[in-house]
């Protein structure tokens, strides 16, 4: 049976889900290397340079990017500022890939 991970949410009032954590960490790894390298992404094309690093992935990597996102978001490791346009994805700190 594969390890899973019981991902955050940020909102208070919603749970994350419970996942696989091979996935969860594949597609973390490149979000933060992604992140790190080019700064502020959409989510969009965020989840397309994932899906291009990810080529073999196995699962709807805009599903796993999303959940993965929520997970980071709710742990302060990257930041969507929702309310400004373009609403980026971002990195919170330069020593996230720490996390």
């Amino acid at each position: 049976m594969n390890e899973r991970i019981l991902t955050l949410h940020p909102a208070t009032d919603k749970s994350g889900v419970n996942i696989d954590k091979k996935k969860y960490e594949q597609v973390k790894t490149a979000m933060l290397v992604i992140l790190e390298k080019e700064g502020g992404k959409k989510f969009m094309e965020l989840a397309t340079l994932i899906k291009q690093t990810l080529p073999e992935f196995d699962g709807s990597v805009n599903w796993y990017a999303e959940t993965v996102k929520l997970d980071l978001e709710a742990r302060g490791v990257i930041t969507h500022e929702r309310k400004k346009r373009p609403a980026l994805i971002q990195l919170t700190t330069s020593d996230s890939l720490g996390c």
